[in-house]
């Protein structure tokens, strides 16, 4: 089944966080021997920073947003890590997904043609790295409608608010700190209604290429609340155009599309830019004039949620050369779980911080050509 892999000695884990929760943790190291696997490398725990020439394949936890530093690694190209690089910090987050208001100043390596090029792809936004610039790009939205104000460093929804009057926007300004904002950045954004988001993604492991689209689905945790629930995906095997040839409902052609828009300005304007795990977020709903509309809302270029079916999907390619499609799910259960037959099982425990949890991925509907 595996690719042999004699440039990499092994795959290693690298944790980027300053914490990382016991059960993400566990998911993280199960991906770790399943593409040690795939990519006929033993998966091992160095006791210290890996060098270059360790010849290591790594999986960051996060987007890498240091070319030198990720190079001193042995980092260079999409196939030295399952996840991304890019030169600057902003361009890890949402922060990317919409230009500068007329006027208003960016940080270092910032480019509007990211934007001018992707704009179609895009919901209508803007990006502020300044309280002063932020109170501007509001006013400019309200105009239009409600606006959603999201940090670009959070994830899952967690921490958006959505304003109708400028006024609403000082309270949620006040709790920023001015020099991350600088950094960061902010993102204001039209607020649709009756919204559904599509995942479209691609990872590149072992001389494999493989591309989806899926949907993601809520559960609810310990507390009530809605938190994600797991993913289900189509994979093919292939790049965009494999998954675009496809029958596919006119949505999700579009959403394909937007997400092929995005990702190329990203390699036409973003120097250094690598990966080999590509996902995102579209979003389709209806603006306040009542116009339907559909855009990128962001980019997960590191491992994610989506990540264990991924790849289940990989070592059922790398299997069966004849197989073409298969559909992959993931699943989050909070309390008990009785797992299905064809789970396969990333973390079941108590974790300290989210209480008893199940984690698994499963594979259905075996695809196969002609």
């Amino acid at each position: 089944m595996p690719s042999a892999c004699p440039a990499k000695t092994a795959v290693v884990l690298l944790d980027t966080r300053e914490h990382t929760p016991e059960h993400e943790r566990a998911v993280h190291l199960k991906l770790a021997e399943g593409l040690g696997r795939l990519l006929g490398c033993p998966h091992v725990q160095p006791t210290r920073l890996p060098v270059a020439t360790d010849n290591y394949y790594c999986i960051p936890t996060e987007t890498l947003t240091d070319t030198e530093q990720a190079a001193s690694l042995g980092i260079v190209s999409e196939s030295d890590l399952f996840g991304g690089l890019v030169p600057c910090p902003y361009m890890a987050t949402k922060a990317i997904s919409h230009p500068l208001p007329a006027g208003a100043s960016g940080p270092e390596g910032w480019t509007d043609g990211f934007a001018r090029q992707a704009g179609g792809a895009l919901l209508r936004g803007f990006t502020v790295f300044s309280k002063p610039d932020a109170r501007h790009a509001a006013a400019l939205l309200l105009r239009a409608g409600p606006v959603r104000v999201k940090p670009v460093r959070a994830s899952a929804g967690r921490g958006q608010q959505v304003i109708t009057e400028l006024d609403q926007l000082t309270p949620l300004l006040n709790g920023m700190d001015d020099q991350q904002l600088a950094v960061w950045g902010l993102v204001l954004e039209e607020d649709l209604s009756q919204v559904q988001t599509f995942s479209v993604g691609q990872v590149r492991v072992a001389g494999l290429t493989c591309s989806y689209h899926g949907t993601q689905q809520l559960t609810r945790d310990h507390q009530g609340c809605e938190v994600y629930g797991g993913s289900d995906l189509i994979v093919v095997r292939g790049d965009y155009q494999a998954l675009l040839q496809r029958p596919l409902e006119d949505h999700l052609r579009l959403a394909v599309n937007q997400a092929m828009v995005y990702e190329q300005a990203a390699e036409r304007h973003f120097p250094g830019f690598v990966a080999s795990r590509r996902n995102y977020d579209i979003a389709r709903g209806t603006t306040a004039s009542g116009q339907p509309c559909s855009g990128v809302l962001e980019q997960s270029w590191r491992l994610g949620g989506a990540s264990s079916a991924e790849l289940l999907a990989l070592q059922a390619f790398a299997d069966d050369p004849a197989l073409q499609q298969v559909r992959a799910s993931t699943h989050e259960v909070f309390g008990s779980a009785d797992l299905p037959a064809d789970a396969t099982l990333f973390y079941q425990g108590n974790d300290s911080e989210l209480g008893q949890l199940s984690k698994f991925a499963r594979i259905r509907e075996h695809g196969h050509s002609e």
